[in-house]
């Protein structure tokens, strides 16, 4: 079969398209033919190293196809199901072996790029809104890149629960963007500072919860946009990580909260997963919350899809498909 590999870190020219011999399934995995792989910042962040893992690897942390194989231990899944799964290196492949424990079934009527493009960014926006900051009617939330793929989801999720919005982005057509998905207030951070912005938005106040999935540019405007005891969920590293912060800084900013999440902190168990998996699904498949699939590529285009991204050339949800 053909999959993507990589050899030795670094930049999206390390991601080689290679013939490599089919796996197998142990027995308590499934072997999936692979139809939609999502693309992720966090596949960027292990293909360059700053996310160690053992070289040389297929990347792809997200994906949905049909199941090929069964290990000779599950029972829950057979050949012909249709299924997803987030959160398993070696999606971006023509076939990939994942454990039965981290799959979920795709609802009836929903196609397998939908849920390749739902999974791991919806599950992530699901743990911010519900569990990290559980937003609560009246809630003001600071939205970073609210027009890429977790944005776009993290504002409806938020609109969704009662609160309300701030968005930043970059460019005219962001911005209409980021309002189409309910955003009430924009801010093109390119033209001012997102802070002050902020603190004339809100009275003065700042927000409740700032999503910060940028990192390194952002994370000072972040803390400076809370109120008293408001929260900084950190959640990824688009535009590198954050250097080291001085505790006493949360304190000068309000007695304020900073978090540094992960999803797989927040599907530890199988009720967990099913819990987060089978609302996002529910509301998809209710029209209730949007997927936008900005692009999608060849499996022989995956660097090209890097370079979208960390070029921050996109909007929604890229996808390979082998």
């Amino acid at each position: 079969m053909r999959a993507i590999r990589v050899q030795a870190n670094g930049g999206p020219e390390v991601l080689e398209l290679a013939e490599v011999g089919s796996p197998s399934p142990g027995p308590r995995e499934v072997l999936v033919d692979v139809a939609a792989a999502g693309v992720n910042f966090i596949d960027t962040y292990q293909r360059s190293g700053v996310y160690q893992l053992p070289l040389p690897f297929t990347p792809g942390s997200e994906g949905a196809g049909t199941v090929a194989e069964v290990g000779a231990e599950v029972t829950e899944f057979a050949p012909g199901d249709r299924v997803a799964w987030a959160m398993t290196p070696g999606s971006y492949a023509e076939r990939a072996v994942v454990p039965a424990d981290k799959v979920v079934k795709v609802p009836e009527g929903m196609d397998e790029r939908t849920a390749a493009a739902a999974l791991l960014q919806g599950m992530t926006a699901h743990y911010l809104v519900t569990s990290t900051y559980p937003v609560q009617t009246g809630d003001t939330a600071l939205v970073h890149a609210a027009a890429g793929g977790m944005g776009l989801l993290l504002t409806q999720l938020v609109k969704a629960r009662g609160g309300n919005v701030i968005g930043t982005v970059s460019t005219e057509e962001k911005e209409k963007l980021a309002r189409e998905a309910g955003a009430d207030q924009v801010i093109r951070y390119t033209e001012a500072d997102v802070a002050e912005e902020v603190r004339d938005l809100t009275d003065g106040r700042g927000v409740d919860v700032v999503y910060d999935g940028v990192g390194r540019t952002t994370f000072d405007a972040s803390l400076a946009s809370l109120r008293p005891r408001g929260l900084l969920a950190l959640f990824g590293a688009a535009s590198g990580p954050v250097p080291p912060v001085d505790p006493q800084r949360l304190n000068t900013a309000g007695s304020v909260f900073l978090t540094r999440p992960s999803l797989a902190s927040y599907i530890l168990t199988r009720q967990e997963l099913d819990w987060r998996a089978g609302e996002l699904f529910e509301w998809i498949s209710k029209g209730s919350l949007r997927i936008t699939v900005g692009g999608t590529y060849p499996l022989a285009d995956a660097r090209r899809a890097h370079e979208d991204l960390e070029g921050r050339r996109t909007t929604g949800k890229l996808l390979l498909l082998p």
